[in-house]
């Protein structure tokens, strides 16, 4: 079961019948096809797989008695992974894989970004190539560029699909219907030791993920870096907003935390509860669309999933709630890589009941609806945590599942990781969204990267 559909738009089409985007009310074109909507019936909607919720409660064991502000957590070598959680609890071995599910078919050679959208009857303004994007930092106020004179008209914008129609004021051509590329379809940030890229993918018609990146000083001087990655629950309404509430809260919380000299698992725990608040206090706001004030219709509150990691005094620090992932793959590939997460998930749930393998789990249509997420008719909020202490340098991958899709095993994202990925994380990041892009780009892309530097051995400790 999932979560409660989305209501049905005013102009009678869940989905696009060129397509299958979903839709949402008032839409005039489908944004990914450009289809007339107003001059067509509803159709049936095409399979997606957009990351959703069930609606039936999960039953967990009771966690063990644990001492309130309790930390008992050991710190492991990577071969000791997986590591504790919040409640003090060792996370199952069986999470720490090398072997993956059945592969997906391969792609054919000729199946580039764009070819793979136009072939499956998508949108084909393929998404900015995240490999060839040039990045723009915002301006400084100083270089910002002057506002044109009152009395200059504003120069005609003319689409990027068809180069021919104007467009509008709502962000769509009037010619050919193509909804026009926006600040969120793609996204890249990188700091000293962090960097993260966010893309809109080849099949929905906006960005629902969000990310936050940053660094800061501990108590003794020393480095930590951060990274926070969110996924919006599409069955949910604003889930754009939900992930980048989440992104902006658990960010903050963990800036404010750690200069403070807090654990840095406690303030990741703090972090995610945060993060939680935030995307509740959605759902006491009004959308833009005022849906909340119609009695008829019933929405979902605003969801997302979150996964963050921090890096600092040795430590390598992950939390999170959902299905969003982190991996750990070492500098040096002939040692294993790892994945430091359990997903909140069906499938999960299933393979660790003992129901289904792990290929026949993920093979299920079910595989992706999630049994926790962020948001106010999510159950009781349990923030997943772990530390380890990697005895050798690495980095740390926190992506959706919009990138692990393509490389879900930990093998097969050691192998999809640029070797130089500690050294230029934003550059690796790039590659990593292409890979997706690539395999076929089904679902928004976001992925961090932080790198993790090993003391020298001999080395005391900070």
């Amino acid at each position: 079961m999932r979560m409660s559909q989305k209501p049905k738009p005013s102009h009678g089409l869940a989905a696009c019948p060129g397509c299958a985007e979903p839709l949402d009310s008032g839409d005039r074109f489908c944004g990914a096809c450009g289809y007339d909507l107003s001059a067509v019936p509803a159709a049936e909607a095409g399979p997606d797989r957009p990351t959703v919720a069930i609606g039936t409660p999960v039953t967990w064991p009771d966690a063990p008695p644990r001492e309130p502000g309790s930390l008992s957590t050991m710190t492991q070598h990577p071969g000791d992974l997986p590591g504790t959680d919040s409640g003090g609890r060792d996370l199952p071995t069986t999470e720490i894989r090398t072997d993956g599910p059945t592969p997906p078919e391969p792609v054919p050679a000729s199946g580039s970004a764009s070819a793979s959208a136009a072939s499956g009857g998508d949108f084909e303004l393929a998404a900015p190539d995240p490999r060839a994007a040039v990045r723009v930092d915002q301006a400084p106020a100083a270089e910002a560029v002057p506002a044109p004179a009152p009395e200059a008209a504003p120069a005609a914008v003319l689409c990027v699909a068809c180069r021919a129609g104007r467009v509008d004021t709502d962000g769509y051509c009037e010619n050919c219907g193509h909804a026009q590329p926006r600040e969120r379809d793609h996204m890249e940030r990188e700091l000293a030791g962090v960097a993260a890229v966010s893309d809109r993918g080849l099949r929905h018609h906006r960005n629902e993920d969000a990310f936050a990146v940053s660094s800061t000083t501990l108590p003794d001087g020393s480095p930590a870096t951060l990274a926070i990655v969110c996924d919006g629950v599409s069955s949910a309404t604003r889930p754009d907003e939900a992930s980048a509430a989440a992104a902006e809260a658990a960010g903050a919380s963990l800036l404010a935390a750690l200069p403070r000299g807090t654990h840095p698992q406690q303030a990741m725990h703090e972090a995610i509860v945060a993060a939680a608040e935030a995307v509740n206090s959605l759902a006491e706001e009004p959308g833009q669309d005022g849906a909340e004030h119609d009695p008829h219709r019933h929405r979902n509150a605003p969801a997302c999933t979150i996964v963050g990691s921090v890096v600092a005094s040795g430590l390598l620090v992950v939390g999170w709630v959902g299905d969003s992932r982190a991996y750990w793959v070492p500098d040096d590939r002939s040692t294993p890589p790892a994945r430091l997460t359990e997903d909140d998930s069906w499938a999960a749930q299933m393979v660790a009941a003992g129901l289904m393998n792990e290929a026949e789990a993920y093979a299920d249509e079910r595989a992706h609806a999630i049994t926790g997420w962020l948001g106010a008719d999510s159950y009781e909020l349990d923030p997943h945590t772990a530390a380890f202490k990697p005895d050798r340098s690495g980095v740390v991958v926190v992506c959706t599942d919009g990138l692990w899709n393509y490389a879900e095993a930990a093998e097969d994202m050691a192998r999809v990781v640029p070797a130089d990925a500690a050294d230029r994380p934003l550059g690796a990041a790039q590659v990593l969204v292409g890979h997706a892009l690539d395999g076929g780009g089904h679902d928004n892309i976001t992925v961090a990267l932080v790198p993790f530097t090993a003391a020298p051995r001999g080395a005391g400790s900070a």
